[in-house]
């Protein structure tokens, strides 16, 4: 039996790793005001291609299937579609609306290093704002988990609106097209770039007039209305403490995109592909629900992060791993007070302390609790670090009191 290409297994160790930087992301999902949301992972297949929703570049990588009743169903692609269906279904709800939701997608498509066709996103979006403060409280909610999580991480800042005014004064007619490739730009270079804008047969002129305007500076580019937008949204940012490139190249592939877009990168990474990313899409959930409902979020590649950090040694969660020498019932009733506080694992009923201490040190458990015969006479069981080796004897109620952590 062969895995699926671009899928994976998620080991124990590396599942824990996954648990720490969702928790990490959800915490400051929290801590921003994001309410929590859950949508389904099957679509009505219309939903998710609709014109308004990802494109023509994301039809080639949607999974599609039918039910038993012969609908055309799909699988997600993001968690920003299924949003919009939802403020759509639901219009009453109060705005701004701010929620997260953490959930796996699917795409079929090129499959590279932190780049899977099932992978986890972690999105938090506000829908109701068109205040420019609203993209700098998410970009500094990303600087917070990057810190948190020990990456050097940099983030990528354009806006749609001026690359869209790049290609009217250039007379480039079909704009989306171009900007799709301009996208690459960081993947396959200027040279790529300039080949595969020529074969879809746009001017050389047009290729390089736009490729010159997309290599200056902001200040170079001022006399563009939307770089009016871009100074207001850094001067935010300066405020914020938060690092910013401004990029004019960046496009980001999916057209929803109306305003401020970015993407967040690892600096001296393995990881090539983007970590998290966003932006403004004014039109998308107004277009659905026929009523002003402008929105702005980002979304984390949980998979990809969790790529780029160290591997972890451990292979449990446990803290403590009970050894019972032949004294099982005791071991159960220590077990269940103490998992009032810890993640507490009894061996199998056993007289061998070997093979409890090996197993304890082969999952890389930080202590042993030993219980024998004398142990259970005097009420004092043994504490063992199993990093030192140092033991001392501690009553239950010690135990209880957490004063495991101070050894």
């Amino acid at each position: 039996m062969e895995l699926l290409k671009g899928t994976k297994d998620v080991t124990p160790r590396e599942q824990i790793v996954k648990a720490r930087v969702m928790s990490v992301i959800r915490k400051y999902f929290r801590k921003y005001g994001f309410a929590p949301l859950q949508t389904p992972v099957i679509e009505r297949k219309e939903t998710l291609i609709s014109k308004y929703a990802g494109g023509e570049e994301i039809l080639k990588e949607i999974y599609s299937l039918k039910d038993q009743g012969k609908r055309d169903l799909a699988l997600r692609f993001d968690l920003t579609v299924p949003l919009a269906r939802f403020v759509t279904q639901n219009p009453n709800i109060k705005k701004p609306f701010k929620r997260y939701q953490i959930g796996q997608v699917f795409r079929d498509g090129p499959v590279k290093t932190g780049r899977f066709r099932e992978f986890t996103q972690c999105d938090a979006d506000v829908v109701g704002s068109k205040d420019l403060y609203t993209e700098a409280e998410l970009l500094r909610l990303a600087s917070d988990v990057f810190e948190e999580l020990g990456l050097d991480y940099e983030i990528k800042i354009n806006n749609r609106e001026l690359l869209n005014e790049i290609m009217t004064k250039e007379s480039v007619k079909d704009s989306e097209s171009f900007i799709l490739s301009l996208d690459k730009i960081d993947k396959i270079g200027r040279e790529g770039v300039i080949k595969e804008l020529k074969n879809k047969d746009f001017s050389e002129e047009q290729i390089l007039n736009c490729l010159n305007w997309i290599n200056k500076d902001l200040e170079s580019l001022k006399f563009f209305e939307s770089t009016k937008k871009l100074k207001e949204l850094f001067y935010y940012l300066d405020k914020y403490g938060v690092k910013y490139v401004f990029s004019p190249s960046l496009a980001r592939g999916l057209s929803y995109y109306t305003g401020t877009i970015y993407e967040v990168f690892l600096k001296n990474n393995d990881v090539k592909s983007s970590v998290a990313a966003g932006g403004r899409y004014d039109d998308m959930i107004t277009n659905y629900s026929k009523r002003d409902n402008p929105a702005v979020g980002i979304s984390f590649g949980l998979d990809a992060i969790c790529s780029a950090l160290p591997k972890e040694d451990k292979e449990t969660l446990t803290d403590l791993f009970i050894i019972s020498i032949d004294e099982f019932e005791e071991a159960m009733k220590v077990a269940s007070e103490l998992r009032k506080y810890f993640n507490v694992e009894v061996n199998l009923p056993s007289k061998n302390l070997k093979k409890g201490m090996e197993y304890c040190n082969s999952k890389k458990i930080p202590y042993a609790i030993i219980i024998g015969s004398e142990e259970v006479k005097k009420r004092k069981y043994t504490l063992r670090n199993m990093k030192t080796g140092k033991e001392q004897k501690l009553s239950l109620k010690e135990l209880t009191q957490k004063k495991i952590l101070n050894y």
